[in-house]
């Protein structure tokens, strides 16, 4: 063993990876006994690999820590689809982030994902030495491809969040400590790391087995859908900076075209291989679910052998500890009863609610116009209702808490981290096709329908031109991967991300207007009242409504009574309309309305849901207060947008800045943050 991890100094001065971190612990999350193998650190690694059974052990040790929580807390949102929804005041973290309004002086970036990933890298690295002075085996060989994978996972997700960063290749302990670069090492051409991992991957990914035994690991298929992403990224847009002169940075692709061409036929070529190699599909309709609905009801359930022909790679996220604290964030948001308090902080934007076609059957699934929370008190004894909620709280449906299993602790969903879908695949491929042939082609559009057709929306026209087609791709990939932490740099890579931002935030002034494409957007809506049945795995997905549009009609619902004794009477009033719209009602059945322009807080819909047995001074729910106390409407608002969406130093995506804020950049507020630690990085242009 080197005598440099006997130099305590040595280790503290170093800025890319704060300590050495555990390698060995098991993630097949499906079994608790791997949460019980052994730890290894950097100084048994002679005997680790020594081993293959202990070899593999470290290897599974790589996964842990793959997805921090800030890749979805602050990550997660920003992306035109989903927006951060905090209590207080819109000066948070989140909100600024989601928002795109960084500074390195104080929380408004992200360090977890850099320390987080550099300390993986570290393992990769040690692994993938100590592999290659071990007997070749297909085993040996095996572990190598899985590790050369993971590596490349990490430097993918550090580019894609801080554009070219230090490149580390060899463990800490065989660094040269008189090497200025090994203690402070300097921003790297991001075009020469993605070289190296792509590289990595096309030489190793044969020697990988067509199944790891879970998705959980990594295997062929995945990998080579791996691939295709960081290919995709490798060609694409990115804001790029002199690494010299720190000069303003540009939105543009690699200056070498003839790499760029290669990366798209690599990313074509590795995701045919997948397309090809017939082992994966779509989840289809199943146990009277659409097959959108069943991906992600039995993911949710940790029924994997239903939904792993579409997983292609997912993260064990088992219990305490795993990787992050994935899923309680994003969902629907529950107040008491079985679930406990579970508060909401991610929303959907209105404008992506209202985007999916009457017939795709994602928008449920996808969204929630429901929250849950009790009719009354909340005691043991109370009523638990799936609440319908208005245009400003339209919350994340793919991780909702009823659908999945009990949780070992409050802050823990049990649910697995979801990172590469055969739905991916389909439309990498078509957009690889698209770019390579100059519009799409019959194999493109075949994949493209097949996403398409799963969701109910085969017959929306497909176009002809590529510039038309790449549209279609990028709403397509809206439709089908919100909450999946990879919108946000996806329209980055795309070059679409000051287009779709201003289309978004004239979008969402049309919806407050009502002009545009939504003029004809109804103000109120009636929902079914819907008892939650407080279990898990409840099957439940949408509360039945009928949006209003005849003027009698909504004349009838606004005559809310002011007391409980004309309750009976407007109930009466209610089922009638909904008889007159399609839906009977049983005696048992009760409907209110809702002005979905109106905040869920307004006296309106208060007083509305009085009229199914909520009481007074329970007007709340369990979802960040700045969004759902919120109108929409500017109408609603006295004739002005509601400050979440324009105005006030707080509208949508107030802080983008072209050619600044598509990279966040590196923390610099204190001790153990990268600009601090090292005087050799340098900072992003701009701040």
């Amino acid at each position: 063993m080197k005598n440099i991890f006997n130099n305590h100094s040595f280790i503290k001065k170093l800025i890319i990876v704060p300590s050495i971190l555990i390698a060995g612990l098991g993630v097949n999350s499906c079994s608790e006994e791997f949460l019980d193998q052994p730890a290894y650190n950097s100084s048994d690694t002679e005997s680790v690999f020594t081993n293959l059974d202990t070899a593999d052990a470290f290897v599974q040790g790589l996964y842990r820590g793959l997805v921090p929580t800030e890749m979805f807390y602050q990550l997660g949102a920003g992306d035109t689809v989903t927006h951060s929804a905090e209590d207080g005041t819109t000066n948070n973290s989140k909100y600024n982030i989601c928002n795109y309004q960084y500074d390195a002086y104080t929380p408004n970036t992200v360090t977890g994902i850099y320390s987080a990933m550099y300390a993986v890298i570290e393992r990769t690295n040690i692994a993938i030495d100590r592999l290659g002075e071990m007997a070749v085996s297909p085993k040996r060989d095996a572990l190598l491809a899985e590790s050369k994978a993971i590596r490349a996972f990490c430097y993918y997700n550090l580019i894609r969040v801080y554009g070219d960063v230090p490149a580390i290749w060899i463990p800490l302990e065989d660094a040269d400590p008189n090497d200025p670069n090994t203690f402070y090492p300097k921003r790297s051409s991001r075009d020469g790391i993605y070289d190296r991992i792509i590289t990595d991957i096309q030489e190793s990914v044969n020697s990988l087995p067509a199944s790891n035994g879970s998705p959980e690991r990594l295997n062929k298929q995945s990998t080579n859908a791996l691939l295709a992403r960081i290919a995709l990224y490798a060609a694409g847009y990115s804001l790029r900076w002199d690494l010299n002169t720190g000069s303003a940075g540009t939105m543009s692709r690699r200056p070498d075209n003839n790499r760029v061409q290669q990366l798209y036929q690599i990313a074509d070529q590795a995701a045919a291989s997948v397309i090809n190699g017939g082992t994966n599909s779509l989840v289809q309709a199943q146990g009277g679910k659409g097959g959108f609905e069943a991906l992600w009801f039995n993911f949710d359930r940790r029924n994997f052998a239903a939904v792993n022909q579409e997983m292609l790679w997912h993260i064990a996220e088992y219990g305490p500890n795993t990787n992050s604290a994935f899923g309680i964030y994003a969902h629907p948001g529950s107040r008491g009863g079985t679930y406990g308090s579970r508060k909401a902080l991610q929303f959907l934007l209105p404008s992506y609610y209202l985007s999916f076609n009457k017939t795709d059957k994602r928008r449920d699934v996808a969204c929630t116009s429901y929250s849950i929370y009790f009719l009354k008190t909340g005691s043991a004894t109370d009523t638990w209702v799936d609440v319908g909620t208005t245009y400003s709280c339209i919350m994340p449906g793919k991780f909702r808490i009823s659908w999945c299993v009990e949780p070992q602790a409050a802050d823990a969903r049990n649910l697995n981290i979801p990172i590469i879908r055969y739905a991916d695949v389909l439309l990498m491929y078509a957009e690889t096709q698209n770019y390579l042939n100059g519009g799409p082609t019959a194999a493109g559009i075949t994949a493209l329908m097949q996403v398409r057709n799963r969701a109910g929306i085969g017959s929306l026209p497909v176009p002809s031109g590529q510039q038309a087609f790449e549209s279609a791709i990028v709403q397509e990939r809206k439709w089908e991967f919100s909450d999946e932490f990879m919108l946000r740099t996806d329209l980055i890579r795309m070059n679409r991300i000051a287009s779709e931002i201003d289309a978004t935030r004239q979008a969402m002034k049309n919806l407050s207007d009502r002009t545009g494409q939504f003029a004809s957007t109804p103000i109120y809506r009636l929902y079914k009242y819907h008892k939650n049945a407080q279990v898990y795995g409840d099957p439940f997905l949408a509360v039945t409504y009928i949006d209003l549009t005849d003027p009698a009609q909504i004349a009838q619902v606004q005559a809310v009574p002011t007391n409980s004794s004309g309750y009976e009477a407007y109930q009466t009033t209610l089922k009638n309309i909904a008889l007159a719209n399609g839906e009977a009602s049983t005696a048992e059945d009760k409907w209110y309305p809702a002005n979905m322009f109106q905040a869920y807080t307004s006296t309106f819909n208060g007083n509305a849901r009085k009229a199914v047995g909520f009481v007074e001074g329970f007007n709340q729910l369990q979802i960040g207060n700045i969004i759902y106390t919120k109108p929409t409407g500017s109408f609603e608002n006295g004739g002005a947008y509601p400050n979440w969406i324009e105005g006030g130093g707080e509208g949508l995506f107030y802080g983008f800045v072209p050619n600044k804020t598509e990279l966040l950049p590196l923390a610099a507020q204190s001790a153990g943050h990268p600009l601090v630690d090292n005087p050799n990085l340098t900072q992003l242009p701009g701040y």
